[in-house]
């Protein structure tokens, strides 16, 4: 005999009873679907898409005898699931114990309330659907109107040469206009009529209709421009940010414990711009890589030892913006992008018909690419107001898509076609992209007194916190283990990494304020060689560390390394840490050979006697990078066409007759710009400019580092006419202008010259074995290597 546990029967029951309200929302889903259905074959989307896949989603809804058969098989199904349920109800009463356990079983794999939040989801974008699909309808029959009233329907594809690309335009909306909701929503509804008045009026393609009312609209009323007003509390900030993911938190956490720091700057730089007036921007930031659509591999990682450089970066930028005074609207998801941006529904194949509604974007290559799928043509038109946040940057060659792809510079990134200052990296890289940075914290004088007495001068931190990082480093941890107590801070579950070595005093990974104390206490911070360029080391020297960081023979790059390889630069990294080793050195700085057990040793025995003060450059305290910022906001504007340069016979009238503006400097080799020579605006100012040769195979970027200068490439622009060839002397035979990153240059063998044709190539990382280039350098402020001293 079966028994039956009296317990289970009550549980099976009470699921039954659950059924219920779930039959009543089954009932509303199939009566909702049929008044929906049977709403939208009152529509006029009868064409059917060509080459449509059997898994594809129908976007218009069919009519006649099939729309019938469709409503007949809904019916039958929703009348099967309500008998299913009624004989589910009955079984809830029986006696027949072997039934009531397959029932139950069956419950347990059936998962009810799985089932009843799926459908609630399928509901909600039934309903959103709805939505559009009336507004389609709603569209469509006004333009059918319009259609009716202007031309009976009848449309001749106009020829036009003006217009080229019209009739091939038109044949491509014959066959695809189902394609994407989009058309429909602006008015097209597979007659040619309606094709012309899209291509016409929403696109640009065909030429305006003469039955169409093609009187502009009313200007868009223009708001009274306001100001920007520094800001201190960061309680509204905090909010737009928002919650839901651990990344988002980490970010709220970081912009909370730097408040005051960021309070403080905003007061210093008010003063130092003498309280000037200010134009409020309207910007949106759209964290492309924390969105689910490009599968946010960070937000998992965030409490297990994954990288943070990034969201460190961001949380600095929203900060910076938004203490600036800005008018700030943050996206993380792909909605909240449309919802912003107000693009038509679809799948994103129209443009924007209004006007851009933001002065500046912030994003990165993840939502550029979020940003063509769902602006359409209208990218192309808006790009110029795009600022990319990009962690190793982008040169020119890449950048330019068609050079890039006939010059084998062509990778997964890059090829977007911007000025090549629109891209801001972490650390001043090239100076062909701008530098965006972020901030660490700084101490005042009380607090760096403080760690210097309690510095422990045998103790040392170890940068990495994946276990995979110490992977193959016992041998060099051994030499350092003869002189100092090691310390990790390496992310484990439930057991020590065994990657870590048992001499190795192991924290697991530690809150920023634990992480900070242990650097305070720590002589030494020392690197494995990855991760790249990350900001730990900064935050490390400034609590009063020396970093010391191998030296990589050869230097990495895309070329010969797999972590760079795709990359759109061609920069070799010749340590862990390139800024640190360039801008910031010895004392605080050592880069050595760890592979050289004499030199390593030699170096960690140097540090222990060595005693060094916290230090932080100025470019990476929140003063700093406020400065940047708004030097940035103020005077980089890329949608401002710019003027030829040099304008027709200006040599008539530049001083010096052929060798036109430029002026010998004293005690230099190079060139300035003459004080009376007239040029159009520019930022930097011209005043700052410094016309250097470099070596053939030196980048410009090297030859003005060598004069202590750095590369600005908006003053290519200046020096690419023959008269800064004649001035210099140049022996050339011809003069040719094309494309070419390395150009404005010279070959001294061959007498050749060479002018830059297409200005997004200005590029002062670009060098030739061939050819001796024409630099243009500046000054820099001491501390902020982004702005000249007379940029602020």
């Amino acid at each position: 005999m079966i028994t039956v546990n009296t317990d289970g029967k009550i549980m099976v029951r009470r699921c039954l009873v659950t059924f219920k309200p779930f039959r009543i929302f089954v009932v509303g889903i199939g009566f909702f679907s049929l008044c929906f259905l049977m709403t939208s074959l009152g529509g006029q989307f009868s064409a059917k898409r060509l080459g449509d896949s059997p898994f594809t989603i129908r976007t218009e809804v069919l009519g006649g005898l099939e729309s019938r058969g469709v409503l007949r098989k809904i019916s039958d199904m929703l009348e099967v699931i309500l008998k299913r349920i009624d004989t589910l109800s009955k079984l809830g009463n029986a006696s027949d114990s072997r039934r009531l356990e397959e029932l139950s079983s069956a419950i347990d794999r059936f998962q009810p309330a799985g089932l009843v939040e799926r459908i609630q989801a399928i509901a909600q974008n039934v309903s959103n659907m709805a939505v559009r699909v009336e507004q389609i309808l709603q569209h469509s029959m006004a333009a059918g109107r319009v259609v009716r009233d202007g031309s009976s329907g009848q449309c001749e594809v106009p020829k036009d040469p003006r217009y080229p690309d019209c009739p091939s335009k038109v044949d491509w909306m014959r066959a695809r206009w189902t394609s994407d909701p989009c058309y429909a929503f602006y008015g097209v509804d597979g007659s040619d009529c309606s094709f012309l008045v899209y291509l016409s009026e929403v696109e640009w393609f065909c030429p305006p209709l003469a039955w169409r009312n093609n009187t502009k609209p009313p200007t868009q009323k223009t708001f009274s421009k306001r100001q920007a007003a520094f800001r201190t509390d960061i309680g509204s900030l905090l909010e737009q940010v928002g919650t839901g993911k651990e990344s988002l938190s980490f970010m709220k956490r970081r912009i909370r414990r730097l408040a005051s720091q960021w309070g403080t700057a905003a007061h210093r730089l008010d003063r130092k711009l003498h309280r000037r007036w200010r134009e409020q921007k309207k910007v949106l930031v759209h964290v492309g890589f924390l969105t689910e659509e490009s599968g946010d591999v960070f937000s998992p990682k965030v409490l297990k030892g994954g990288p943070l450089g990034e969201m460190v970066q961001w949380a600095d930028i929203l900060t910076a913006l938004y203490v600036l005074g800005h008018n700030l609207k943050i996206s993380f998801s792909v909605k909240e992008l449309q919802g912003f941006l107000g693009v038509p529904p679809g799948r994103g194949s129209c443009p924007l018909t209004g006007p851009l509604p933001f002065d500046l974007i912030y994003t990165d290559y993840h939502g550029l690419q979020q940003m063509k799928q769902h602006m359409g043509l209208s990218l192309k038109k808006h790009k110029c107001h795009m600022r990319v946040i990009d962690t190793f940057g982008t040169e020119p060659a890449y950048n330019h898509e068609e050079y890039a792809t006939l010059h084998g510079y062509r990778t997964n990134w890059g090829y977007w076609n911007l000025n090549s200052r629109q891209y801001m990296t972490m650390f001043p890289h090239t100076p062909d992209n701008s530098f965006m940075g972020f901030v660490s914290e700084e101490l005042n004088a009380t607090e760096k007194l403080s760690i210097q007495r309690n510095k422990v001068n045998n103790m040392a931190v170890v940068y990495g916190k994946e276990a995979s990082m110490w992977k193959g480093k016992e041998s060099f941890l051994q030499i350092l283990h003869r002189y100092m107590e090691i310390h990790g801070t390496v992310y484990y579950e439930t057991q020590r990494p065994p990657e870590v070595p048992a001499f190795v005093k192991n924290h697991g990974l530690l809150p920023q304020q634990e992480l900070q104390q242990l650097l305070r206490k720590a002589k030494l911070f020392i690197g494995f060689g990855f991760p790249y360029e990350g900001p730990a080391p900064l935050e490390a020297i400034a609590n009063g560390c020396v970093f010391l960081q191998p030296k990589f023979h050869p230097p990495h790059s895309s070329l010969n390394h797999e972590f760079f390889r795709g990359k759109p630069t061609s920069r070799e990294v010749s340590s862990q840490h390139p800024y640190a080793e360039q801008y910031i050195g010895r004392p605080h700085v050592m880069t050595v050979d760890f592979n050289n057990s004499q030199e390593f040793d030699s170096a960690v025995r140097e540090i222990m006697r060595t005693q060094v003060e916290p230090y932080l450059p100025y470019e990476y305290t929140c003063e700093g990078m406020l400065e940047r910022v708004h030097a940035y906001i103020q005077h980089q504007d890329f949608c401002v066409p710019e003027t030829p340069f040099p304008p027709a016979n200006i040599s008539k009238v530049w001083p010096g007759g052929p060798w036109g503006p430029f002026v010998i400097l004293p005690n230099s080799t190079g060139l300035g710009w003459a004080p009376n020579a007239s040029a159009p605006p520019s930022w930097p100012p011209l005043s700052a400019l410094q016309l250097l040769v470099s070596e053939e195979g030196q980048s410009c970027v090297e030859a003005c580092q060598r004069g202590g200068l750095v590369c600005d490439p908006a003053f290519f622009r200046y020096i690419n006419n023959k008269e800064a060839l004649s001035r210099l002397e140049v022996q050339c035979e011809g003069v040719e202008a094309e494309m070419n990153h390395v150009f404005p240059a010279f070959s001294v063998v061959q007498r050749e010259c060479g002018l830059q044709k297409e200005p997004l190539l200005f590029s002062c990382a670009g060098f030739s074995a061939k050819y001796r280039r024409l630099c243009p350098c500046r000054d820099f402020r001491k501390g902020q290597v982004a702005l000249c001293r007379d940029c602020l």
